[in-house]
């Protein structure tokens, strides 16, 4: 992989479109300047998805009928991984996406976190894409003048312009989808717009645009930039692309206006804890690839080699060191366990050890960590993530995959649904329901007498 594709997440941009030759200074406006900025890094999105009707037919059904789904795309990588809101490629067959240069191409679903909306989608070219600039959000102020930018009613890189109206807002758009601490904005969203930027003066990207409020005008919201890339590290992670497990567990952290990646944990066992990284060391390249985010640390090791040693930056103690990172082989071949929990779940498990649980909670004896969440899954939908360990299911533990599987295997399996499970997400233990199928293939196999 070229080095050359991974420069630092949101940081480069796309190349600057020249001005038109008799353009005059006072036509070039921050505007102007700042769209050109990221014009080329951002894609329309189109496909045919299939939505329930708004009335039941004669029969009481409620018929599915198929629609023109239209949105826009944030490339995040120069390999072509595009950050989108998950609404706009949900059940779509085929996701077309179209870049500014006109390319037409074909994208898959990658990951997707459906409490969120947002997911990453990627198509394959033949050359390395143009990244989108990333500001922070955290430093937003009201009436500062923002810009959205889009695939509006279909027309394509549509611009308008406004001002941040309020921050912090809690909206409230169906009966099962509500977003929390959103950009409010008055510069003009609409349908189309769902995954495009919201971009500040400068030209960075500062949200991705996500709603509109039905029946007002000049109202729209955006995420913020950080809670979106915080996400979009989760989706890109190697161990959710790949299934190669590097064992750190770090967080983005802020001084001032400059972002930095800290460690804040070690998965016993791993690639990482034989390389010696300890909590509080900060991460500042891989392969003399910077790294600010959780973002940076997690594409500079997609696509890389296994068993090669990396040579990871870091500062500990306020001295630099270099420490060598050896990814291990993506996981074996799925047994029977790994195959029921993927299709049954939606989750990749293995088995936690007690002292990761009891640093949280000393009341565990233990659980299954997740490694991955396959999208639109009972999990996903419950916004179960990668590093949560799942700790209990119904009313029993579960601390080996015995006990997972004792709960998928229960003949009352379909007596207790939804399944309510347990997970530990740092210092917390939170709590869902989950409906969970019975295991199609699994009956087959029994009642052929090869289960």
């Amino acid at each position: 992989m070229a080095v050359a594709w991974l420069a630092l997440a949101c940081a480069g941009g796309a190349a600057i479109l020249a001005p038109p030759a008799r353009a005059s200074s006072l036509r070039r406006t921050a505007i102007v300047e700042a769209v050109e900025r990221v014009r080329e890094s951002v894609v329309n999105i189109q496909g045919r998805k299939l939505v329930r009707g708004e009335s039941p037919d004669a029969s009481g059904a409620e018929p599915f009928r198929q629609v023109n789904g239209m949105g826009t795309g944030v490339i995040i990588d120069a390999r072509g991984y595009i950050l989108t809101n998950y609404h706009v490629v949900e059940n779509v067959e085929s996701i077309q996406v179209t870049l500014a240069d006109r390319r037409n191409f074909i994208a898959r679903l990658i990951a997707n976190d459906a409490v969120t909306d947002l997911a990453v989608i990627k198509i394959d070219a033949a050359r390395p894409l143009p990244v989108i600039p990333c500001g922070i959000s955290s430093d937003l102020m009201p009436g500062e003048p923002v810009i959205a930018l889009g695939n509006a009613f279909g027309y394509e890189h549509t611009v308008t312009r406004g001002i941040i109206s309020a921050l912090h807002r809690e909206v409230q758009v169906s009966a099962t989808q509500k977003y929390h601490d959103l950009i409010q904005t008055d510069a003009s969203i609409n349908p189309g717009n769902s995954g495009g930027p919201l971009l500040n003066i400068d030209g960075e990207m500062i949200g991705i645009n996500v709603a509109v409020r039905v029946g007002a005008q000049g109202i729209g919201f955006a995420i913020p930039v950080d809670e979106v890339l915080e996400i979009a590290a989760r989706l890109l992670s190697v161990e959710q692309v790949e299934r190669v497990v590097h064992g750190v567990l770090g967080e983005t952290r802020t001084a001032q206006t400059e972002r930095y990646f800290t460690v804040v944990g070690i998965r016993q066992g791993t690639a990482a804890s034989k390389s010696g990284f300890q909590p509080g060391d900060v991460i500042t390249a891989v392969e003399q690839i910077p790294v600010q985010r959780a973002i940076d640390f997690e594409r500079a090791l997609l696509g890389r080699s296994t068993g090669q040693p990396l040579a990871v930056s870091v500062q500990r103690d306020g001295q630099v060191q270099t420490l060598e990172l050896v990814l291990p082989a993506a996981a074996a071949a799925e047994d029977e366990f790994d195959q029921r929990t993927w299709r049954m779940l939606g989750l990749r498990l293995v088995p936690a050890s007690k002292e990761d649980c009891q640093r949280s909670a000393s009341r565990y004896r233990g659980g299954m960590r997740v490694q991955a969440v396959r999208p639109d899954s009972p999990a996903s939908r419950q916004n179960i993530r990668p590093g949560d360990i799942l700790v209990g299911m119904h009313v029993w533990e579960t601390i080996s995959k015995d006990n997972v599987l004792y709960v998928l295997n229960h003949a009352d399996l379909d007596n207790f649904q939804p399944v309510k499970f347990f997970i530990l997400r740092g210092d917390e233990t939170l709590y869902g329901f989950m409906p969970v199928k019975p295991d199609a293939v699994a009956q087959a196999l029994r009642r052929t007498g090869r289960g």
